[in-house]
């Protein structure tokens, strides 16, 4: 079944690149010029692999949010207001708290946690007590979340007057890689010197992909090897035989639903405080809880296949929008993605494709044997 999936997902890819190419040149563009384009845009240069990886970390923490969700039996589709209350979060801890460097950085990542395990939790709550689809409720906290956000910028203790952004976070909460030694006078000068790690740690390189990595194994772990994991599987395989077996339903929706939402909002508070910390928080949304669902897709719900996956869609968003540099158009890379996700989601086309493969070349095998082509 594991290899079933591997397979699917690769034919997936295949054929999301092979129509990409048919589009490509109904546009007049080489495919093959167009895809170099978009994997030196994304992994040719330090600077680039840098804003890849930066880019996929909320990919990675969204993703393995949709995907423990889905392993679980739920379907959330909230992990993008879960980013936003997330990113509320840690702003608030990051910006109004005082507490010294390092701890400052934990504490604010523990409350977008916690922000995002609260909004999660609500929906779990919502599904367990008053049978309210997961999928109609998230949608809708999205949006709350959202105008949460975007109500609370508007204290003047939050929101930078001079721009539609919050103010920048305090130092001693940024989570950046080398952070205030970069803006440092000797940090500066060693970096004019030394282009190689100029070009690395340029872009804002956070300690959030580590985090991302853990969060991904320790997922792995608690669906696979704990009871909690074969609690929250078992109620989504099967409510009724998992009741019977003495295992709460409600507490295990509400408690899938707020992991879910703990994940995503981390992915919030490390944008905020990796990122985007010296502009704060912006009044809109990022689109990383949606992207986040297509992540998940593309790596079939495996929390472990959810960090390649968020790496390639992040190197095709991030490569993607060189594609101009040719002459053509970035949105190219979203009908790629689309397609990708389109192909994943009906296996049984993939089944009749791979069998006719299997069955051509079994037949040239025959030929071979039987002298046809001697």
């Amino acid at each position: 079944m594991k290899r079933n999936r591997f397979i699917y997902t690769l034919l997936a890819i295949v054929l999301g690149m092979l129509i990409g190419s048919i589009i490509l040149l109904i546009s007049g563009t080489n495919p093959i010029e167009a895809y170099k384009v978009i994997f030196v845009g994304a992994f040719g240069k330090p600077k680039y692999i840098s804003w890849t990886i930066v880019k996929a970390v909320p990919l990675i923490l969204t993703g393995l949010s949709v995907a423990f969700a889905f392993n679980t039996g739920l379907f959330n589709i909230g992990a993008e207001g879960q980013y936003i209350v997330g990113s509320v979060g840690a702003l608030l801890v990051g910006l109004l708290v005082d507490l010294p460097p390092v701890i400052h950085g934990i504490v604010a990542l523990a409350a977008g946690m916690f922000f995002g395990y609260l909004w999660g939790a609500f929906v779990g709550l919502l599904k367990a007590k008053f049978d309210v689809n997961e999928v109609i409720s998230s949608i809708m906290m999205n949006w709350i979340g959202f105008y949460f956000s975007n109500f609370l910028l508007s204290f003047p203790i939050i929101r930078n007057i001079e721009s539609d952004n919050s103010y920048p976070i305090k130092s001693s909460a940024d989570i950046r890689i080398l952070g205030q030694w970069k803006t440092s006078e000797a940090g500066k000068e060693f970096l004019m010197n030394n282009r190689f790690l100029r070009d690395i740690l340029n872009p804002p390189v956070n300690w959030g992909i580590i985090i991302a990595i853990i969060a991904a194994i320790i997922i792995w772990y608690i669906l696979k090897k704990t009871t909690l994991g074969y609690e929250l599987r078992s109620v989504g395989f099967n409510p009724k035989a998992a009741e019977y077996g003495g295992i709460s339903i409600n507490k295990s929706i509400m408690a899938s639903m707020g992991i879910a939402g703990a994940l995503s909002g981390l992915a919030g508070a490390i944008t905020v405080l990796g990122v985007s910390g010296n502009i704060g928080m912006m009044a809109a949304q990022e689109g990383y809880g949606f992207d986040g669902m297509a992540v998940a897709l593309i790596a079939g719900n495996n929390p472990i296949g959810t960090i390649p996956a968020a790496i390639l869609y992040a190197g095709l968003s991030y490569g993607g929008g060189k594609l101009t540099t040719i002459g053509t158009y970035s949105e190219v890379v979203d009908i790629i993605v689309g397609i990708m996700i389109l192909f994943i989601a009906i296996p049984k086309l993939l089944d009749i494709i791979r069998f006719f493969f299997a069955k051509w070349f079994k037949k040239d095998e025959k030929d071979v044997e039987g002298g046809q082509y001697e």
